[in-house]
């Protein structure tokens, strides 16, 4: 299936996953704690996701499916196309009432992401893109800005990414750091120029970071896990070596600082 009547799917899919959202109230969802320190899940995380398992494997019966919410099946391993789903990505943030959560859609084709939607129905942003066919929000084309140097990149990414442990010379270096509890819309945020990388050194879920490794590539970004290697979808555990997003120039600079000895961060 060409990637681009994939994305039209997803753009669908992620409409109807808002509604369905936006029915529930975050701070009154029913809400639970996952086993193994695994996070919440609200009522709205499965209403969510039981409507998308419902309607994007029907349109696309052929392609595997991965999901948060969903209990995984090697059987994904044997196909070429796998649906890879975060129905809401930043679920703590929803569940606290902000509007900084997002849905994550996206379709992988032997590893490697061809399709993507990140949207945030709460702030109106839809972020889209499909292999070759570049990154939009709101159907305006999007790309990546490069700052003039590494401290006067603005970086989204948590206090723990800091410490000197990760670090060449056993120090971070200097620049302007934020944060956003989704990863997804940390990765989109990058895609539109908003901020310079977005860097994660915890092992992280492949669902939280695929639709926004397309975004970001398509508009002009680098992507690779946290020693430099191209990130793979569709893997029998589906966990990435942590995450440095950013500008050409931003990415680089980040990885020549970051300690290839590093520990990482323990965890998902």
């Amino acid at each position: 299936m060409p990637a681009a009547e994939d994305l039209t799917l997803l753009i669908r899919a992620a409409k109807a996953a808002g509604d369905i959202a936006l029915k529930f109230s975050g701070p009154t969802a029913q809400r639970w704690d996952k086993p193994d320190g695994q996070g919440p899940v609200t009522e709205a995380d499965l209403a969510v996701n039981a409507m998308l398992e419902d309607m994007l494997p029907k349109a696309r019966p052929a392609y595997g499916w991965l999901s948060e919410e969903s209990e995984d099946n090697e059987a994904r391993l044997g196909k070429d196309h796998v649906f890879i789903i975060d129905p809401i990505d930043g679920t703590r943030s929803f569940a606290e009432g902000s509007a900084t959560w997002a849905h994550s859609l996206a379709v992988a084709k032997r590893g490697e992401i061809t399709a993507a939607v990140i949207y945030l129905p709460q702030r109106d942003l839809l972020y889209t893109a499909s292999k070759g066919g570049g990154a939009f929000c709101n159907g305006d084309k999007i790309s990546v800005a490069a700052p003039s140097s590494l401290r006067a990149a603005r970086v989204l990414t948590a206090k723990p990414n800091l410490e000197a442990q990760h670090w060449l010379g056993n120090a971070a270096p200097t620049f302007h750091r934020s944060y956003r509890p989704s990863l997804a819309y940390r990765l989109a945020r990058v895609a539109d120029g908003g901020y310079s990388a977005m860097l994660t050194l915890r092992r992280s879920w492949e669902w939280d970071i695929a639709a926004g490794d397309l975004i970001l590539r398509e508009a002009g970004g680098l992507i690779s896990d946290r020693l430099n290697a191209p990130l793979c979808f569709n893997n029998p555990t589906p966990l990435l070596n942590g995450v440095v997003a950013a500008t050409p120039t931003t990415h680089l600079d980040l990885l020549q600082a970051l300690d290839p000895k590093g520990p990482g961060i323990a965890g998902q």
